[in-house]
């Protein structure tokens, strides 16, 4: 009996112990995973922008942000609203078919409920037009045309005699902004959003010189005060104002060219606009290092990748290391990454779910299937997980 007594307490000394070495090692990880840095504080801006889907596909979409970007931690949103929306102030530049603010409402809700900010995009100044197609605002308005003697061709060709590659507003002429301001308190207000993306980019006309109010004036002061305009009347409500920030690269001197830097000599605005403005700083062929460009200025920075994975990469590898070795002034305006998507939401999720082929960049060209931006999508969220383990 005493010996068997003995036993039984031996046996239960050993599995008491056992059960305390598995407590002390679960209460070790729970500690080490709640010590684990946040997301947010290794890349602040996880960010998606995609063109704004169609009515039909407005569910299938809230699907995808629900089953693909929120699993990701994708935390912000730019949606290129453009006209797909039913504006009560000027209802005459609506698309046919556009969204509802019921509809609005639908992508407000399913973002709030994943922790993902939604933020509008209208393109201001430049994009007033694409190809053989004039956007909705100089057609209903064709009095804010910078150029009205550059006439849209039947078929679109680059390069062209009138150097047009988009259509630009004249940011002089005294009755645009009433109507730009509207739009833009529209859309915040209906996407109960803190920030608004202008675009802004790709500017290529500005301050023509047959242009009776802005001809012959700076265009860097031209550009430079159409961004502050914008910024302070979205800082009267308490919104911040964010752009692509390819104009304000000086292209010849370091090289990046007409697109992604400028030729037209608007670089020189990065020192004429306000310091809160964000930048959308894009490279698309070449992993360039601007982002310390941009926060040197005193500017917040995020870097937007599109179909190259490889670079993706490394701009996430990049971006990593600029935080992580800067002050802590500089630390917080690198910002984060955002995947560009230069399709509609309809024939991206075609291309993501492998329901179509991807598109050529360029007509007539074959596809590069290792370049798309799906696959630059799942590359740059694969590598921002392991990132933020």
């Amino acid at each position: 009996m005493l010996k068997a007594t003995f036993m039984r307490n031996v046996l239960l000394l050993c599995l008491l112990g056992a059960a305390l070495t598995a407590f002390r090692s679960s209460s070790s990880r729970q500690t080490t995973l709640s010590n684990a840095p946040v997301p947010d504080s290794i890349l602040p801006v996880r960010g998606f922008c995609i063109g704004a889907p169609r009515k039909p596909a407005l569910d299938a979409f809230i699907k995808f942000i629900k089953e693909e970007l929120a699993p990701r931690k994708v935390n912000t949103l730019v949606l290129r609203i453009e006209y797909n929306y039913q504006y009560e102030s000027y209802p005459e530049l609506r698309d046919s078919a556009a969204l509802s603010k019921a509809d609005i409402k639908k992508l407000v809700q399913v973002c709030r409920q994943n922790g993902i900010s939604l933020i509008p995009q209208l393109n201001l100044l430049g994009h007033q037009s694409w190809a053989s197609h004039t956007n909705n605002l100089l057609v209903k308005y064709p009095q804010f045309d910078e150029t009205p003697w550059v006439k849209m061709p039947e078929k679109y060709e680059w390069p062209n005699a009138d150097g047009l590659y988009c259509k630009s507003y004249c940011p002089l002429h005294p009755d645009v902004h009433a109507v730009v301001f509207k739009l833009m308190d529209e859309l915040c207000d209906v996407f109960e959003s803190k920030a608004y993306h202008a675009g802004l980019d790709e500017v290529f006309y500005i301050g023509e010189s047959k242009c009776p109010r802005c001809g012959g004036r700076d265009k860097a002061e031209l550009f430079a005060g159409e961004v502050t305009l914008l910024r302070n009347h979205l800082a009267e409500k308490g919104r911040s104002l964010w752009i692509w920030g390819d104009r304000l690269i000086d292209g010849k001197t370091t090289g990046i060219g007409m697109w992604e830097g400028s030729l037209n000599n608007t670089y020189r605005a990065i020192d004429m606009i306000p310091k809160d403005v964000t930048i959308c700083d894009w490279h698309y062929d070449r992993p360039d290092k601007t982002p310390v460009y941009f926060a040197m200025k005193g500017l917040k920075v995020i870097t937007c990748p599109w179909r190259k994975p490889e670079f993706a990469s490394i701009q996430l590898k990049d971006m990593l290391d600029f935080r992580s070795t800067s002050t802590p002034i500089m630390k917080d305006r690198y910002q984060g990454m955002m995947q560009t998507i230069w399709s509609g939401a309809e024939d991206f999720m075609d291309e993501y779910y492998g329901r179509k082929a991807p598109r050529a960049e360029q007509p007539g060209k074959p596809v590069d299937t290792l370049h798309t931006q799906s696959r630059c999508f799942r590359q740059l969220y694969d590598d921002i997980a392991k990132a933020t383990l």
